[in-house]
Formats: structure tokens, sequence, C-alpha cells
């Protein structure tokens, strides 16, 4: 049975993922300009945020996630989702869901009335995640160089 748990971003099952999720990300990002960016630990520690390592059957990290606050925005206390990612060996089982529904029950535990994400526009199924779990475009709220397009989440509507 898959398990996520909390950790460290920096945690070496994490710190691996995250390599692992950064290498892919340049080596698909057009024109090469991926920029890389190892998240601060603080702002993944509660309540600031949460960072996740998703395990599989054998206890193998396979995937991570996290959640991080941001100033408030129109909606009230605002999350940011930030880093999802699964190893290629377990996408279509409906992990990438497990893990997203995981993060926003956390969000909701710390308080936060909306999530928000930017992504890149080449990474179709995180969109087609996205998209499906209800969230919504809006217009960009940082300055991301590898971020294409941004989404919201409103938790306080079921």
């Amino acid at each position: 049975m898959v398990q996520i748990q909390a950790t460290r971003p920096d945690a070496p099952d994490a710190h691996a993922l995250l390599r692992d999720y950064f290498a892919l990300r340049a080596s698909i990002f057009p024109g090469g300009g991926y920029r890389t960016v190892f998240p601060d630990p603080e702002a993944f520690e509660a309540p600031a945020g949460v960072f996740v390592v998703v395990r599989d059957d054998d206890g193998t990290a396979v995937g991570c996630g996290g959640i991080r606050h941001l100033p408030d925005g129109p909606a009230g206390v605002r999350y940011e989702v930030k880093h999802v990612y699964l190893a290629e060996s377990t996408r279509g089982r409906g992990w990438g869901r497990l893990l997203l529904d995981d993060l926003e029950r956390r969000a909701r535990e710390l308080g936060a009335a909306e999530l928000v994400l930017d992504t890149h526009h080449t990474l179709e199924a995180a969109g087609g995640l996205y998209a499906s779990s209800g969230y919504r475009s809006v217009e960009p709220y940082n300055d991301n160089p590898n971020a294409t397009r941004w989404y919201a989440k409103s938790l306080t509507e079921r």
C-alpha cells in the first residue's frame, strides 16, 4: 500500500527525488533554460508548510511534493503546491491524485483557504491532473521563469 510521509526536503530520500525531478525537468525544458532551485527546508516546516515523500509497497521513496505558505491572497490564507513528482514507474496508478489530495488535506489543516501552483505547458499530465482536481487557470501570481501556466483552487468550497 502506498504511504505518504512528512519529511524535510533536504532528507536523503527527498533530496534524491528532487534531484531526479529537476534533472527530468531540465532534460525536457524547451530551449534548455530550466532553472533549478532546491527548496529552502524552513519553508516546508509547519506552520509555514510541509514536504512529503511517497513510498511504494516496498517502502521505496518514489515521489514527493510540498506546500508552502505565501502571502494571503484575495481568498485569504494561501499556500502553494511545489515539486510534485512521481517516478516514471509509478505513473498511471492514481498516485498523483493521492499525493495532491494529501497536500490539499494538509493545507486545510494549516488553515489554507486557497492553493495555488505554477507549471509548464509541456507537463501535460500534470496539467490534466490539476484541471481534473478542480484547479482553475489564473493570472500569474509570481515571476517563475520555469512556468507558463498558473492555477488556483478554493479549499473552502466542497
